[in-house]
């Protein structure tokens, strides 16, 4: 039975690498379109729980896992696993593993090209490989696709192989990955058709590209474009403020003209696994071909200037108090790169937080969907939520905002609170005895 038919009959069974924020919600949506599917992952703790019927990303709904209901004993359902020697079972693979980035800005590629390496061992006729992480144009044809043909198997005759990227956005609630449009391009018309054929089963739209490099490309577009124009309006913050100008009247301002503006908002910097990564991996790629990415690199710079920004500004408003630095209480609000979410990585707080230490601050944190934190590839902060009460804000010599989340009460924060160093906002229309100041 050809993998064409196999999949229009809904008797393909899927294989999904990588049980996070892309990974499991795309289990979930093949579930729902009628699909048995393999989870793989790595991290026994998250197999453990899923095994169990235990949630590990809040901000997905419990209902998630719960609807991912376990194979019965006819072999039906969702099966996560540890064991990489079953990637022989599945007749579609598709990759969402991380791709972050190295010491030096450079990508690392090592969570691929071992998840790949894995399927090339077990790699067999009639099977479809898809990459859904975001990575650098080229990364299918020159890093992916020797790997799986280097066992005599060929792409497009006797397996297919396609890039289609992830469009995930933590704690969205107006769209899911069944509703988000969903690129897709292959190393050949053969791979691209049959990923496309898979993904129309549970997707509402599916685009087809022309080839694995646009569909690359263009996810790699997506978050420059939102970083870039991050990058504009916090330099236009440090320029305005300067001025005495608030920024954020000067963007709802500019976003009443109803076409050629697209309103972008300022912040502590950026978070998130995508916009503060994706512009290196471009810039890194760009390089091999010998073409210079200034306003790109320029761009990643501002933004990764905004911790320190935030950091100094803290510091100069604890001096205007009478209050050094080193040796004062500062409690930050919000671990969470975004609202509302439990997703830290990335986030400008880490950095905050780090240099804020460095700087001889006594710094703790509370988030309502933190409530401590972990081991990550850059931070290890060792640190618990501290309870949000008006005792205790009423001891921290300042208290910095660096996510509004919606649990927050502003007016409690500002009765309590004798300075606020607000990179958000947040305190915009809230009155009180507190001192603000914007970041």
């Amino acid at each position: 039975m050809t993998l064409a038919h196999r999949i229009d009959q809904r008797e393909a069974i899927i294989g999904v690498i990588g049980l996070g924020y892309v990974g499991l919600p795309l289990v979930r949506t093949f579930r729902q379109a009628g699909f048995d599917v393999i989870g793989f992952d790595n991290d026994p703790v998250k197999i453990d729980k899923l095994c169990r019927g235990e949630n590990y990303l809040p901000h997905l709904g419990d209902d998630l896992v719960a609807s991912l209901a376990p194979r019965d004993h006819a072999g039906r359902g969702f099966d996560p696993t540890l064991d990489f020697d079953r990637l022989c079972e599945p007749d579609a693979i598709v990759i969402c593993v991380p791709t972050p980035l190295g010491a030096y800005q450079d990508p690392d590629m090592s969570y691929v090209q071992h998840t790949v390496a894995h399927i090339a061992r077990s790699l067999r006729p009639q099977q479809l490989v898809v990459l859904e992480s975001t990575t650098y144009p080229r990364t299918t044809r020159e890093e992916v696709l020797p790997l799986l043909e280097a066992g005599g198997l060929r792409c497009g005759h006797d397996f297919f192989l396609a890039y289609s990227p992830e469009r995930e956005d933590p704690g969205r609630k107006d769209h899911t990955t069944q509703t988000i449009p969903k690129l897709v391009g292959g190393i050949n018309n053969a791979s691209r058709d049959m990923a496309v054929r898979l993904y129309r089963t549970a997707i509402d739209r599916v685009i087809p590209v022309d080839s694995a490099e646009i569909a690359e490309a263009a996810k790699l577009l997506e978050n420059i474009y939102r970083a870039v124009n991050i990058a504009m309006v916090n330099e236009m913050k440090l320029v305005l403020s300067a001025m005495d100008i608030d920024i954020w009247k000067v963007v709802e301002a500019a976003a009443t003209k109803p076409f050629g503006f697209a309103p972008f908002y300022p912040g502590p910097g950026l978070g998130g696994h995508c916009i503060p990564v994706d512009p290196f991996y471009l810039t890194w790629k760009a390089r091999e071909v010998g073409q210079p990415t200034r306003f790109i690199e320029l761009a990643g710079q501002v933004n990764q200037a905004m911790p320190g920004h935030v950091v100094q500004t803290t510091a100069l408003a604890l001096n205007d108090q009478g209050i050094a630095i080193r040796g004062a209480n500062v409690l930050v609000l919000g671990l969470a790169y975004k609202p509302d979410v439990d997703d830290v990585r990335e986030s400008p707080s880490l950095v905050i937080i780090e240099k804020l230490q460095a700087a001889g601050a006594n710094v703790q944190y509370n988030d309502p969907h933190v409530p401590a934190t972990h081991k990550m590839r850059h931070h290890d902060l060792k640190m618990r939520s501290t309870p949000l009460t008006g005792n205790t804000l009423s001891q921290t010599d300042c208290v910095l905002i660096a996510t509004h989340h919606s649990a927050y009460d502003w007016q409690m924060i500002m009765d309590h609170a004798s300075l606020v160093v607000d990179t958000r906002n947040a305190m915009h229309g809230v009155t009180g005895k507190a001192h603000v100041v914007r970041a």
